[in-house]
């Protein structure tokens, strides 16, 4: 690693506006706008197929991409997701890439980084304490112990937290209420650290969280228990982007980490525009498949954050096509061409990466790539994992050849739609379905929004992300099926309607044998085990 001032100085980023913590990690003041002028990069977002439990090595190929485009000669930087606790020791690992295809200094990225999870998590709790204590001490809002939204949250995957009763333990402790909990990334706050265009707009959008409602169901925000002000506070630090570096030496920026299949899934907006100012071309990745954190960012991102898409790449690999194909790869490319057809239709050129294994032989590759010529698709081999930035030069250049076409965003819906117009549209456009069935809480909850002023919100989809259904069974295109709308819920203060289909669940819970089993301390305070 080289020390976090001259990784600054690559990227065009004066010392004036660096807070370093430690030797190879450092903040980015905000206030660096004001000297870097209008946006002037290309964006390139980046995707996937739908995955496999272990992940398709998006976030290694979006750190390669970025190598590579450095490597050719262009002024390159790569935008990711912080990592997330819960899977770093459950089951899946951490979000730093792998190989020769990583951001550094890696441990310390996966585990508190600059403890923007930890801010999050003050900020969150500190917003359920005060509702609590504004309860105990008299409750002159009058609110309503049975409409409590404001769950409280942890970034840790404790599936025994899901439901909890509070309040327990004598008078001098509160009232007794059911409570429930939520992953860190799942939380709002997270939502709005990486909504939130500036320090005002933060405050603002903190302002709006909507906590519960009184007796007479009028609604109670966080601005009535007079909170916005201490939690914006606390995430004074946060909202600034992280700058670190990939193996290769070449910055990169980290920030936010709202979840895919639960969120937003992808980093901040601050993150992103501070990248536009400086680099000539910004790589975004985007959580899961293209029915998820591809979606959400065309339909969310791109409208709260102005951002225009220049080029999307596809990520897929043999593996998760054979695993949609029950072992035949054959039988596995419809999903590639659904989620390809998903690209095309938010009007976007895409070129497919193929991960590329050490176990994928030349016949397969082959197969593969007949089936992208037939549909006029550009598809290039990724061994960034294996080979650093010498091993995507191929896609990198496909990427750049694609970014001369030309690209506009197409909506997948129009903010004036309803709610349920909304939620077909997503369904049948970019999962498939042939339609939505709704729950009859769902029906009252649609219905309870629009009356109150939330019906012209985009709508974030929480479903699994191992099938284009809200069935993680259904893998493959799978076709014929209706998708189960069982809740709808408000973020007022990111800005969305959180639309809940299937069994997905806000708070994880970690696998039989957890990560965690595995890692530990050397007698030097090295760090083994985090993967």
């Amino acid at each position: 690693m080289i020390p976090i001032a001259d990784v600054a100085q690559k990227a065009g980023v004066s010392l004036e506006f660096l807070e370093p913590y430690g030797k190879y990690m450092a903040k980015i003041d905000l206030g660096i706008r004001k000297e870097l002028g209008e946006r002037k990069g290309k964006l390139i977002l980046v995707t996937a197929t739908t995955p496999t439990p272990a992940g398709e090595g998006k976030t290694t190929n979006s750190i390669g991409l970025s190598m590579s485009l450095n490597a050719l000669g262009y002024k390159g930087v790569v935008t990711l997701r912080e990592p997330s606790l819960g899977p770093v020791f459950g089951v899946k690992g951490g979000a730093a890439g792998g190989g020769k295809s990583q951001v550094l200094p890696f441990e310390k990225i996966n585990l508190l980084f600059t403890s923007d999870f930890p801010a999050v998590s003050a900020a969150h709790n500190l917003l359920s304490a005060m509702i609590d204590n504004h309860i105990h001490q008299g409750n002159q809002l009058d609110i309503d112990l049975r409409r409590v939204y404001w769950p409280r949250t942890i970034d840790m995957n404790d599936r025994s937290l899901r439901k909890v009763t509070v309040g327990l333990g004598g008078k001098a402790n509160g009232f007794p209420r059911e409570d429930t909990f939520v992953i860190t990334a799942a939380s709002e706050i997270m939502a709005i650290l990486g909504l939130a265009a500036d320090y005002d707009d933060l405050k603002a959008r903190l302002g709006r969280v909507l906590v519960g409602r009184t007796v007479k169901l009028d609604e109670v925000h966080a601005s009535d228990l007079k909170a916005e002000g201490a939690m914006s506070v606390l995430l004074r630090d946060a909202l600034m982007p992280n700058l670190v570096q990939t193996s290769e030496g070449t910055p990169a920026l980290i920030h936010a980490g709202p979840f895919a299949n639960i969120a937003h899934g992808t980093n901040s907006i601050t993150a992103i525009d501070v990248a536009l100012r400086l680099f000539d071309y910004v790589v975004v990745e985007a959580g899961f498949g293209a029915d998820l954190g591809a979606e959400k960012f065309i339909n969310i991102v791109t409208r709260i954050g102005g951002f225009r898409v220049d080029a999307v790449v596809v990520v897929t690999s043999i593996r998760a096509l054979m695993g949609h194909g029950g072992g035949v790869l054959e039988k596995g490319l419809g999903n590639l061409e659904k989620h390809m057809e998903n690209v095309k239709a938010f009007g976007l050129p895409a070129v497919i990466a193929l991960n590329k294994f050490p176990d994928d032989n030349a016949d397969q590759i082959s197969t593969l790539r007949a089936f992208c010529t037939k549909r006029g698709w550009k598809m290039e081999v990724s061994e960034v994992y294996a080979k650093g930035s010498e091993g995507g030069k191929d896609l990198a250049k496909a990427v750049v050849d694609a970014l001369g076409q030309k690209s506009k965003i197409a909506y997948t819906y129009e903010l004036e739609d309803d709610l349920k117009t909304k939620i077909s549209k997503v369904a049948t456009k970019v999962y498939g379905a042939r339609g939505v069935v709704y729950s009859e809480d769902a029906e009252s909850d649609i219905k309870s929004l629009e009356k109150r002023g939330y019906g012209k919100l985009p709508i974030c989809i929480a479903k699994t992300q191992f099938s284009l259904s809200d069935n993680p069974k259904l893998l493959g295109r799978p076709t014929g099926f209706d998708v189960s709308v069982r809740g709808v819920d408000v973020s007022a203060g990111a800005g969305f309607v959180v639309v809940y289909m299937g069994d997905i669940m806000l708070m994880p819970g970690l696998p039989k044998e957890p990560a965690a089993v595995n890692m530990g301390l050397d007698e030097n305070a090295n760090i083994h085990g985090v993967f």
